[in-house]
């Protein structure tokens, strides 16, 4: 690796503490400070098929809000496809890792100002092929910011636990972002985290209050994860879910949990409630996030035509109402590059609560 880009590594303590959140809004503000800005995620876990190439979800996102200008290709060198770790323990090929990386990293870095790389978790994500979130920092010649959830005492154990890795491996952690703190507790947290963290040598660069839209499924991100079809045209799918309701009772029952931003669940062939549910959408208070609908098989002609002239989008997927109710709770939620409202709120968050010339001036 010959870049001598400035450059910074994001981590976190576990899984959905921010880390892409962060990026994403630390994206924004060091595009402000500096001209030409780069992103690469060396190992990414979850991705998508793009030209036949396997690239990384959060990379899609990256150049999809920032038009990055760079081959995604580069930005996502490494997809952790569901066998890549049985090969690599048959046939360890580490070398062939690392220069795919740095590589990749010194085109993602050609004429740029900085770059910023996104880890795939905690310190030890990646040990079992040889390539930990410590590792690769170490690879790149990056310093690290860790993302933590809120609070003061678990954070900080968990930090420290993870510093002690990058520690091992020679790498510098130069602060921490506490992520998802209840607004009330933010300057409580903010107070006593910066000083359990400078006992830890760590500074505190920013504490982010939690917002619950930041939480919530979109319809869309459900219906893949549903493996549903869209039963009505026309309708966004970009509609927040703030509650879900299983439509088990009788119609008059389920009606009185009716409200605006919930997602209604119900086997294909509960008629009353579809029906129920189109005379609340009458009135527009009531609106409706969505309806999924269980079990696979379509309504009948009649309930299809109701289904068309509902003002949300109505899902049909196989799976039965238990399990597409445990799909939606265990739901990972991922910004989306059509999230514009979650994508404004993630920048002015960033803009608003994180010392990012403390951060810049670090490295």
């Amino acid at each position: 690796m010959s870049s001598p880009t400035p450059r910074v590594f994001i981590a976190a303590t576990r899984q959905n503490d921010g880390k892409t959140t962060t990026s994403l809004g630390l994206l924004a503000e060091i595009r402000k400070r500096f001209t030409r800005v780069g992103y690469i995620k060396p190992v990414g876990q979850r991705f998508v098929e793009i030209e036949e190439n396997k690239i990384d979800e959060d990379t899609v996102l990256m150049d999809s809000v920032y038009h990055l200008e760079c081959p995604l290709i580069d930005m996502s060198p490494i997809a952790v496809e569901p066998d890549f770790t049985r090969k690599y323990l048959q046939e360890a090929n580490r070398d062939f890792l690392v220069n795919r990386i740095r590589s990749a990293f010194d085109r993602v870095a050609t004429d740029k100002d900085f770059v910023l790389v996104e880890g795939s978790g905690h310190a030890g994500v990646g040990s079992v092929f040889d390539l930990s979130n410590a590792q690769v920092a170490k690879e790149l010649n990056a310093k690290v910011v860790i993302v933590t959830r809120g609070g003061i005492g678990k954070p900080i154990d968990e930090i420290a636990l993870n510093k002690a890795l990058f520690d091992k491996i020679g790498v510098e952690v130069i602060g921490v972002i506490i992520n998802k703190v209840i607004p009330d507790k933010l300057a409580f947290v903010e107070e006593f985290a910066r000083k359990g963290l400078k006992r830890q040598g760590l500074d505190l660069l920013g504490v982010l209050p939690h917002r619950p839209t930041l939480s919530r499924p979109t319809m869309h991100s459900l219906r893949e994860d549903l493996r549903a079809r869209v039963l009505n045209d026309g309708h966004s799918l970009n509609a927040l879910v703030e509650d879900v309701v299983l439509g088990a009772m009788g119609a008059n029952n389920a009606v009185k949990h009716f409200k605006r931003g919930m997602l209604l669940i119900t086997p294909f062939d509960r008629e009353d409630i579809i029906y129920a549910a189109a005379a609340e959408q009458d009135r527009e208070v009531n609106h409706l996030a969505g309806m999924v609908l269980t079990g696979g098989c379509e309504p009948s002609p009649s309930v299809l035509r109701v289904i068309g002239r509902l003002p949300f989008p109505v899902l049909l997927t196989p799976c039965g109402s238990y399990q597409a109710a445990s799909i939606v709770h265990d739901t990972i939620v991922k910004t989306r590059p059509d999230d514009l409202q979650k994508i404004d709120l993630i920048r002015d968050l960033i803009a608003e609560h994180v010392d990012v010339d403390r951060l810049l001036n670090a490295l």
